[in-house]
């Protein structure tokens, strides 16, 4: 990803970095003096859809509490890698941009599960399934793409936020998990299918084979060894 990158040597108010159009923000409290708290929690009032990452020195825990609490996405502490900071900006970016995808996506119908992003909620029949965030996010990745079958590089880049590292089995612990929390709340029913050596798809299948209950026109019986046929 490309980032168009602009230096600020003073504090922008608000309404300025409204017109600037930005997808992210990063912010250094030390810079902007004593009222770092309250600039920074006027920004995330006033612009709820800009990320906002704090880089700063040696930190305490309340401090970051504190800044995370106003409105901050993340918290870099120094020093730190440009490419680690880069990271973390294109991961709140990509958070941002799913969440208000979900502000606008409608519920989903898988089987017997109802996903409804913009309450962060799966049900079976009116009751809310117990799903983690990350199982959530999962689910609805999964139900997005009904019947695709979904990579585990891209399941974790899109569900994490990066890229996944070699040996890293996040994905089948996390899916795994997942699967036995649907088929325990809707019975019956398998919902994801793993693809071996590639990754998973989900597909809403009942377990129950179909069976042809049609009734025969005849039926026959074995007498002495011969086959003798009974009137219809």
């Amino acid at each position: 990803m490309n980032w168009q990158v602009r230096t600020l040597d003073a504090t922008v108010p608000p309404h300025e970095l409204v017109a600037m159009r930005l997808n992210a923000v990063v912010l250094d409290p030390a810079v902007l003096g004593p009222k770092a708290w309250d600039y920074i929690e006027a920004v995330g009032d006033r612009i709820p859809a800009l990320g906002l990452i704090v880089c700063t020195g040696r930190s305490t825990v309340a401090q970051r509490v504190r800044g995370l609490r106003l409105g901050a996405d993340d918290w870099v502490t120094k020093p730190c890698h440009p490419e680690e900071v880069i990271a973390r900006i294109e991961a709140v970016v990509r958070r941002r941009k799913r969440a208000e995808a979900r502000a606008d996506r409608g519920p989903m119908v898988v089987g017997e599960i109802e996903v409804r992003p913009d309450q962060f909620q799966a049900l079976v029949g009116g009751q809310s399934l117990d799903l983690t965030r990350r199982e959530f996010e999962l689910l609805e990745l999964l139900a997005g793409s009904p019947g695709q079958v979904l990579q585990r590089e891209e399941i974790y880049q899109r569900v994490w936020g990066y890229a996944m590292a070699h040996g890293d089995r996040s994905v089948d612990v996390f899916v795994r998990k997942l699967r036995q929390k649907l088929e325990a709340a809707s019975p019956g029913w398998r919902y994801i299918h793993t693809h071996f050596g590639i990754g998973y798809r989900l597909q809403p299948e009942t377990d129950s084979p179909t069976v042809d209950e049609t009734p025969s026109t005849q039926s026959s019986s074995v007498h002495g060894g011969g086959l003798a046929q009974s009137p219809v």
